[in-house]
């Protein structure tokens, strides 16, 4: 057993009882956190194998980014000016490279996302892809913490559903019982590029494996068009029917959510993704936040990917997030920065069925925490906004000095541990450079 000690001027536990310790320790016994409390009560005479002091730093869970494609980082700037939530939009931009993506240009994507996530203050996410083979090898050798959604699109073709679903099964096989990467399904759209045979085919997967669904939901009207004209219902009530709401099930953008279904998935595994700069840049709108939150469904927060976003800093999403909701409704108060940050923390973490693991800083926990530069600009002064308010609005993911994942450093005094980002950008730059020749080929 190996205990490390860590010391910090804050640790924000976000947990229930929203413990704040000034002058606050943590004790980590290999990948757990076994204590938490104030330095002035810790023994003197106790041994650890490491000792840790951060000073000025605010320590606190790390973030859990709900949605995400990762490997698509290679084509950032390439939709600018252009939505990815029409067909034609993301046929004109995305798929005219995607097309010409061999699996040998997909890991540099992956490794610079991971690597930017970690620099900003992420230790979980959830991705959504295509070419799983090739994204988890550079997941698991940054040490993120990952769930991991085998993407899927059949467009009702028998071929591909077969292809599609036993690739899948095989993806699931490989993860189990990874300590970090978790496999999901990711059928791109329910309903819309994933027909109802493909569905039923999924559903027993998910049995069988005891794994969820990433998929993008009510970007539009798309599936709530198609099931009232199929089934005289909405999508919510139709997955209901079909027996989908018994799995978790992060839906990510829900833009077009009807707010009279959401009873029906307060008490459901069922998580709504807000990702209000993707919304946001693709001119589509954003989920009803206050009412999801009203009717007490779990909400979580995502960056999408960061060809339109373009930034993977969940701080900033939070900012947005309280910004746009109180433009909205008019309301300077709309959405609470504890809500916000609940969303970036514990909700990510309910999402993929993890909240007893992570999300919060508690004893027994996992972990994964970051650690925050308190000297770095807009904490002052620190007697007039709280902790909760210059988390949301006043500092970004560039305040991260350190950040670990079940009890492993994968950045330490604004050094990488895991990676070497400068050689991940370089072969990043190279693959899109060689992507552009076949473009032009």
């Amino acid at each position: 057993m190996s205990t490390t000690l860590i010391t910090s001027d804050v640790v924000l536990c976000l947990d229930a009882s929203d413990h704040i310790y000034k002058e606050g320790y943590l004790v980590i016994e290999n990948e757990r956190i076994i204590e938490i409390g104030y330095q002035k009560d810790l023994d003197s005479r106790r041994k650890f194998d490491q000792t840790v002091a951060l000073g000025p730093r605010l320590v606190m869970p790390g973030l859990v980014n709900a949605h995400t494609h990762t490997p698509m980082t290679l084509f950032r700037g390439h939709v600018e000016g252009h939505t990815l939530f029409t067909l034609d939009g993301w046929f004109n931009t995305i798929r005219v490279l995607e097309l010409k993506i061999d699996p040998d240009l997909i890991s540099p994507g992956v490794a610079l996302s991971c690597a930017e996530m970690i620099r900003t203050g992420t230790t979980t996410f959830v991705d959504q892809y295509f070419w799983m083979d090739r994204i988890y090898p550079e997941v698991r050798q940054s040490g993120l913490r990952a769930v991991l959604a085998y993407g899927i699109v059949e467009l009702g073709k028998e071929e591909a559903r077969k292809r599609e679903v036993a690739a899948a099964s095989a993806f699931l096989e490989s993860l189990q019982g990874d300590p970090l990467l978790t496999g999901w399904l990711g059928p791109h759209a329910f309903f819309v590029d994933n027909s109802e045979a493909a569905m039923a085919l999924e559903k027993e997967l998910a049995q069988k494996y005891h794994t969820g669904f990433h998929t993008h939901f009510a970007t539009g009207q798309e599936e709530n068009d198609y099931c009232r004209e199929h089934y005289g219902t909405t999508a919510i009530p139709q997955l209901e029917k079909m027996g989908f709401l018994e799995f978790p099930i992060i839906a990510a953008h829900s833009i077009g959510i009807p707010v009279e279904d959401l009873p029906i998935v307060a008490n459901k595994p069922f998580t709504v993704c807000f990702a209000p700069s993707s919304g946001m840049r693709n001119a589509a709108g954003i989920a009803p936040l206050d009412k999801i939150r009203e009717a007490g469904v779990n909400v979580a927060l995502g960056t999408d990917n960061v060809t339109n976003n373009n930034s993977y800093d969940m701080f900033k999403e939070m900012a947005l997030t309280g910004k746009v909701m109180a433009l909205l409704k008019l309301d300077a108060a709309a959405i609470p920065t504890r809500y916000i940050l609940d969303m970036a923390t514990m909700g990510g973490a309910r999402a993929i069925g993890k909240e007893k693991e992570i999300g919060s800083l508690e004893a027994g926990k996992k972990a994964d925490l970051i650690a925050l530069d308190l000297n770095e600009i807009g904490w002052a002064p620190f007697g007039g906004q709280d902790f909760y308010a210059a988390l949301v609005y006043a500092v970004s993911g560039y305040h991260v000095r350190d950040v670990m994942v079940n009890g492993r450093w994968l950045y330490r005094n604004s050094q990488y541990q895991t990676l070497d980002y400068l050689k991940v950008r370089r072969e990043l730059e190279a693959k899109h450079d060689e992507l552009m020749r076949k473009i032009k080929e």
